[in-house]
């Protein structure tokens, strides 16, 4: 197995990145990741005019996948993920949903213990540790960290966990995937603008789909298949999430595109991932056994 330092981390996705690893398709990576914020934040009581904004959101790598070329399809299995025994939340003024509420900014640091996140001495969160930032460079330019897009991005979407499979565009060769932002806890929306940030480690295994046009990105899970998008305008997300998955049915699956609308309408679930970035992520959710 591949292992990869929290110090290799990008802060844009790109393919001006140089590449820190090389590997073969079907290899298994261990990423390291720092939380959201770099690690600037370990307690309470922590300035935030201190903070360097440039640094939020590293992602580790890019990892260059041989044999990956534009038009293909980078398969990333979430095999395991790790995290740290402590975790970090903020919101305060023009953060998130609520933000035109505060006048100032607060640090909450959560103490994990025993599969949960202490919240108080009331509030014990299970954890549903996800990835929030997976993705691979954009075919032109650079696109923050910080930003989700067709290439993937953060994405903050609670469905990229232990044993989810996301599908990601290859725009350039070897793709160049990074990943980072772990969350132990996090809910539909991420409405303050954090999860239970926090640092850890990722294992996937990268697999390169040649010959396949499919609209992404996408997860696969045991039970669902989910199709994604991302777009400033909320209602245009959702728009765009639901034609994503009708075009998978009618493509992937045969379906006449007046059964693909009725099927999502009967058991299509539309989800938000997170209403907090410069993007807002949608995802459309499907159970597999309609389509096996």
């Amino acid at each position: 197995m591949y292992q990869l330092s929290k110090d290799q981390v990008i802060y844009a996705m790109s393919s001006a990145n140089p590449p820190v690893l090389t590997v073969a398709p079907n290899s298994r990576i261990e990423f390291e990741t720092c939380d959201a914020l770099s690690g600037q934040i370990t307690s309470e009581t922590d300035r935030f005019d201190a903070l360097d904004w440039n640094k939020i959101n590293p992602a580790t790598g890019p990892v260059y996948v041989t044999g990956a070329e534009p038009g293909d399809i980078l398969s990333v299995k979430i095999e395991q993920i790790e995290i740290a025994d402590v975790g970090v939340t903020i919101t305060g003024k023009s953060m998130g949903v609520l933000g035109h509420l505060f006048e100032e900014n607060f640090i909450k640091v959560l103490p994990i213990e025993q599969n949960e996140a202490i919240f108080s001495e009331h509030i014990r969160l299970p954890l549903n540790k996800m990835v929030g930032v997976i993705g691979t460079a954009p075919k032109d330019g650079a696109i923050s960290c910080g930003i989700p897009d067709l290439h993937g991005g953060n994405m903050d979407c609670k469905e990229i966990r232990e044993g989810a499979t996301i599908l990601l565009p290859v725009n350039v060769p070897g793709g160049l995937l990074a990943l980072g932002d772990l969350h132990a806890v996090m809910a539909d929306g991420e409405i303050c603008v954090s999860g239970v940030e926090v640092a850890g480690k990722v294992t996937v295994t990268v697999d390169v789909i040649k010959g396949k046009m499919l609209p992404l990105p996408m997860i696969l899970t045991d039970t669902h298949v989910m199709a994604l998008a991302s777009h400033e305008d909320l209602d245009m997300a959702v728009d765009m999430a639901v034609a994503n998955m009708a075009a998978y049915l009618c493509e992937e699956h045969s379906f006449p595109k007046s059964e693909a609308a009725m099927l999502l309408s009967l058991a299509g679930d539309v989800r938000i991932c997170q209403v907090v970035d410069p993007k807002k992520t949608v995802r459309v959710e499907l159970c597999k056994r309609y389509i096996a």
